[in-house]
């Protein structure tokens, strides 16, 4: 076995598409992880969205042995962490398993929002740093201004910063032997009783669920009785193993190693995330502190095409929460969309890769309401509610006010797009707090309330600063707000899905918006259609949808006028009783289409 001093835990952080994911390649390559015939590019990202959109979701861990120049073996456990704001909280999960982390900055484009809150994380936990240069052989690269932009942004000495290509293999030795010299070695004792971190778990269809650990004290072997200290739930160990990248299985992990066990564990909710894994004959007196829980912002509605299908949504929904602990979900009903569930997310690119991943990995055709946040609700009897449905919001005279959250966001951007976007911040509510200077970038820091934020902020910011900018969020509090429901009527009969809360200001361009894209979209029927957005019992913006005609008098010829004229009076008659009684069915397609974020 390794001494426990030869060990190296470190993460892997950087901004979106600085390189991550490349040096970990290398650095598997490197060590041997994989023969030159088994590697592909970004190997560890294993799952079909993280290829074919070019960024990391999962953070993921492989076990790599190197000999450093004084011929000593060191065993790396290497995490590479996602770089998007929306999987922050697998970032902090990663760190919170390693002692040292690679800060990874693009030679070319500097620091950016993302890579200030990523070794913001790791600061907080106490992590050596050793930053990275990548891109070096690029011709905009431009390493002293950014190691300049280093000092002065985060306030890290870069002046032994490695000049590395991840892509060309360039320095990948250096980054490997500043890993070994400058990382402290995990702490532990293997005769104490044992203490195991559960970093993460996924669901297997072959094995049940899978776990990953980290152990603190102790040894974990094979054929052991181990306990969940959260849920108390005992399990024997079946297997024991290591990801080098491949799974290979091993007789005992001890302390400072991080590897997977298989202890027949049936039921999701017995692996929770951040939980204490101990000996059950030996128990540990007290158990680590785990991660704080992940609080959702953005909440939607999701509902199955086919009702049949709700039983394996919320099957679907377990298992996915099992393998990413930052999302939670609770059954709902809906009067236009039947059953579904109430789920919370980080942000809208994690709604949107959740859908995306219901739909491949379990088949499942979904109708998604508008995403919205949650309120608090302070009513005149002194109550306070959280609303986290807007069709759920209670009668207007019993509410004293509304608070929203807000946010403060952190925008980096070349000078020559500073304008615009404060332009557009100022646009949504936004009141600004500091503007600051790195060399050609403005850093700007506005606080936003969130449900601005939520629909199309960052797809406008990238549209006006030509995809430059860099944004980064975290939630500061809730204020009181000038917010209003907007209930959309068809037929004078609300429809709960398209419900939403907005500031009284917008109430207007939002609702004729929206009844403007359900008239394009409602097919037409032998009455007239009534599209109304209201705010109460006040109507404030309306679209009609036009009656089909059928040609009554197509049978009269010739004789008096008189005939055509009761046949017309007739029709009239039987179009007013049809819309009376008559039932508007909005197709799932027209629903699909009104809520789309983005064209607001």
């Amino acid at each position: 076995m390794v001494p426990i001093s030869n060990i190296r835990n470190f993460s892997i952080i950087a901004h979106i598409d600085h390189g991550k994911s490349t040096l970990a390649d290398r650095l598997i390559q490197v060590c041997g992880g994989l023969t030159d015939r088994e590697m592909k590019e970004q190997v560890l990202d294993n799952m079909e969205l993280e290829r074919e959109r070019g960024i990391t979701i999962k953070a993921q861990t492989v076990r790599l042995s190197y000999t450093a120049k004084d011929g000593q073996e060191y065993i790396l456990n290497l995490m590479d962490t996602p770089g998007h704001v929306d999987f922050a909280y697998e970032v902090s999960r990663s760190l919170a398993a390693c002692e040292g982390s690679l800060l990874v900055v693009d030679a070319s484009q500097g620091v950016e929002a993302q890579t200030l809150a990523n070794v913001y994380h790791a600061i907080d936990v106490n992590h050596e740093i050793v930053p990275v240069l990548n891109k070096i052989d690029l011709p905009a690269a431009e390493p002293d201004r950014v190691r300049t932009q280093i000092e002065d942004v985060i306030g890290l000495d870069a002046s032994d910063a490695i000049e590395a290509s991840a892509k060309s293999n360039i320095g990948i030795e250096d980054v490997l032997e500043a890993l070994v010299n400058r990382l402290p070695p995990p702490q532990g004792d293997p005769d104490a009783p044992l203490k195991a971190m559960l970093v993460d778990s996924w669901y297997d269809p072959y094995l049940g669920v899978m776990t990953l650990v980290r152990v603190i004290d102790g040894v974990l072997k094979k054929g052991m009785k181990v306990r969940m200290m959260a849920t108390n739930a005992s399990h024997t160990v079946e297997r024991v193993g290591i990801f080098g990248p491949k799974p290979t299985s091993i007789d005992a992990l001890g302390p400072g190693e991080m590897g997977f066990i298989n202890a027949s564990i049936k039921t999701v909710s017995d692996a929770k995330i951040g939980d204490t894994i101990t000996d059950d004959r030996r128990p540990a007196e007290v158990a680590l502190p785990g991660f704080k829980p992940s609080v959702s912002v953005v909440f939607c509605g999701l509902f199955p095409l086919d009702a049949g299908e709700f039983t394996d949504l919320r099957e679907a929904l377990e298992k996915l929460s099992l393998n990413d602990a930052s999302f939670s979900f609770e059954a709902e009903t809906s009067a236009a969309l039947g059953f579904g569930f109430r789920c919370g997310f980080l942000g809208l690119l994690h709604m949107e890769i959740i859908r995306e991943r219901l739909f491949r990995e379990f088949n499942l055709e979904l109708i998604a309401t508008a995403p919205s946040v949650v309120y608090h609700i302070h009513k005149t009897d002194g109550e306070m509610v959280s609303l986290h449905n807007p069709a759920d919001m209670p009668d207007v005279t019993r509410i004293s006010h509304i608070e929203e959250p807000w946010i403060e966001a952190t925008i980096m951007t070349p000078d020559e797009f500073l304008g615009a976007v404060l332009t557009l911040c100022t646009e949504r509510r936004g009141e600004q707090i500091n503007l600051t200077y790195a060399g050609n970038r403005a850093m700007v820091v506005y606080k936003l309330p969130l449900n601005e934020v939520v629909f199309d902020f960052y797809d406008r910011l990238k549209s006006v600063t030509k995809g430059y900018a860099s944004f980064d969020y975290h939630i500061t509090g809730y204020r009181t707000g000038e917010l209003v429901k907007v209930s959309i009527l068809v037929n004078s009969d609300p429809v709960d899905a398209l419900a939403m809360i907005v500031n009284k200001e917008q109430a207007e361009t939002r609702g004729r918006a929206i009844c403007g894209r359900l008239k394009d979209l409602i097919p037409r029927q032998m009455f007239k259609i009534a599209l109304q957005a209201a705010i109460g019992g006040k109507v404030i913006a309306r679209e009609t949808v036009g009656a089909l005609r059928k040609d009554v008098t197509a049978k009269c010829y010739g004789g008096d006028i008189t005939r055509k004229k009761k046949l017309l009076e007739k029709q009239k008659e039987g179009k007013k009783r049809m819309r009376q009684f008559g039932n508007v069915d909005i197709p799932q397609s027209a629903f699909l289409e009104a809520l789309k974020m983005g064209d607001n």
